[in-house]
């Protein structure tokens, strides 16, 4: 029989995060844009409620993917080429377009590098530390790409109706720019908070074998 762990701060979070994701739904600039936006959060809670609670994970990658959660669900509300903060920064850097979807794609990378890092050291699936490194940018680069091919199955279907979900802003360059943050965004945290997580994961296990972290 499988023992339910008792609700505990990361319960909270996923509630807040879900009271937020209900929130959005309410007037979103584009309704289409809204959900083909937020499925991948809504996914993700589900997960969270049936299983994800139980798995194991360090505090780097749980609040790592809040955070690129609620990067999801705000280009969802206001599309990403009309979120405010990306406006405002676009009138300050006299940009020719709203960058907010370059962090979207930024944290696309950020994100799930700290994930799958840590599904493959957890699970010894990797052990030589240069090969992870390869091996989880190609991942993150490999779901870049097939979200560029979503994106355009998604225009070949519905047309003019999935302009604010591409969000291209007339850039041709758009797609590739897109796999280039996200593989910026791998490098980031890979580079930056990659020997966090593995503090994080020593001290873990240090504390189930009773033994004091260094």
């Amino acid at each position: 029989m499988t023992v339910q762990p008792a609700l505990g701060f990361r319960d909270g979070i996923v509630f807040l995060l879900t009271a937020f994701l209900v929130g959005s739904a309410l007037d979103p600039q584009d309704f289409l844009t809204w959900v083909l936006e937020v499925f991948w959060v809504a996914g993700a809670i589900v997960l969270w409620a049936v299983w994800l609670r139980r798995v194991r994970c360090t505090r780097i990658v749980f609040w790592a993917l809040i955070l690129h959660s609620v990067v999801l669900i705000v280009g969802g509300i206001y599309t990403y080429s009309l979120v405010p903060a990306g406006a405002w920064m676009q009138e300050l850097l006299a940009r020719p377009r709203n960058d907010y979807d370059r962090l979207g794609h930024f944290m696309q990378g950020f994100a799930p590098a700290l994930l799958w890092r840590e599904v493959f050291l957890r699970n010894a699936i990797v052990r030589g530390r240069g090969w992870l490194f390869v091996i989880v940018n190609g991942m993150c680069l490999a779901f870049a790409a097939a979200f560029e091919l979503l994106e355009f199955a998604v225009a070949m279907i519905l047309g003019e109706a999935s302009w604010a979900y591409l969000g291209s802003q007339g850039d041709i360059w758009d797609a590739q720019w897109d796999m280039l943050f996200c593989v910026i965004g791998a490098n980031a945290a890979l580079l930056a908070l990659g020997p966090v997580q593995d503090r994080e994961m020593r001290g873990e296990a240090a504390r189930s074998a009773g033994v004091t972290p260094p």
